[in-house]
């Protein structure tokens, strides 16, 4: 049984009207790279400099992140006792597409993938979907990396218990907090979901793209912890780069001319979900 996503533009013209500095003007497939990666870096800075930015409920929703990874401490070891006994019972194929699918490889094929579709089909929303996926991902890959190292917290496979860290650490076993699997996956999921109003389609989305944190808890990778805030940490990062492509209008389709209509198509060995913009 192959299951398949296909993503099919009507876009009929070769080039497409954006509003930029209030004037209507035509770009090209180069004007809209240059575009688009103007997008990313401005969409991967302001992930980084948005706390500068931050008010009062944001400082209320950083507190209790903080708050909730602390308390959630105290439950990390017996909560890994649990996933670890689980994933004896898990299916292998289940547990290799929760690893390959927080992979970097694996994540850049798919978002540079549906980026590709809307740059070549010149449909403004499936490529303001792949900037989004592309500077998220790198946002939270970079800052991911970044900690693993800084942190040096031990994984439970390690034997050490959850509060065990070496800071600055360069071995793998000590390269715990957050889950960058989980990151790479949630984001994606995350960042698709937003392009959808059905509550049904956005569980499903978010559903498969837990999945892969689930994974590494079966696998005895991560703590609960680690996986948790770096579920949290892909929400924060990929609502504050949707913001900052709204709100500095970098891409101007109409919301109301870009619904999807989703068809279902049934053969033989084949069930599939095509989407048509």
């Amino acid at each position: 049984m192959l299951f398949f996503f296909a993503l099919i533009s009507h876009a009929q013209n070769d080039q497409i009207e954006v509003d930029t500095l209030g004037t209507k003007e035509k770009m090209t497939t180069w004007q809209m790279l240059k575009h688009d990666g103007a997008s990313i870096y401005g969409g991967v800075t302001n992930a980084y400099t948005q706390p500068i930015r931050w008010k009062g409920k944001d400082w209320a929703l950083f507190g209790g992140i903080v708050a909730g990874s602390a308390l959630l401490l105290t439950v990390d070891e017996p909560a890994n006792e649990y996933f670890t006994d689980q994933g004896e019972d898990v299916p292998p194929f289940l547990q290799e597409v929760g690893f390959r699918f927080g992979k970097p490889l694996f994540n850049y094929g798919l978002t540079t993938g549906i980026y590709s579709i809307g740059l070549f089909t010149k449909n403004e929303k499936i490529r303001k979907t792949g900037v989004l996926l592309i500077a998220s991902a790198t946002a939270g890959g970079l800052l991911q990396t970044l900690s693993k190292t800084l942190v040096g917290r031990a994984r439970p496979d390690v034997g050490e218990g959850n509060l065990s860290f070496r800071f600055w650490s360069n071995e793998a076993g000590y390269h715990s907090f957050p889950s960058g699997h989980a990151i790479l996956s949630f984001t994606t999921m995350y960042a698709i979901g937003k392009q959808f109003k059905s509550p049904y389609i956005k569980g499903g989305l978010y559903a498969l793209g837990l999945i892969t944190p689930v994974s590494r808890m079966w696998t005895g990778a991560h703590w609960l912890t680690d996986v948790v805030l770096g579920v949290a940490l892909s929400v924060v990062i990929v609502d504050g780069i949707d913001n900052y492509l709204k709100k500095n209008e970098r891409y101007s389709y109409d919301e109301k001319k870009t619904k999807i209509s989703w068809d279902l198509k049934l053969g033989a060995g084949q069930l599939g979900v095509v989407g048509r913009f």
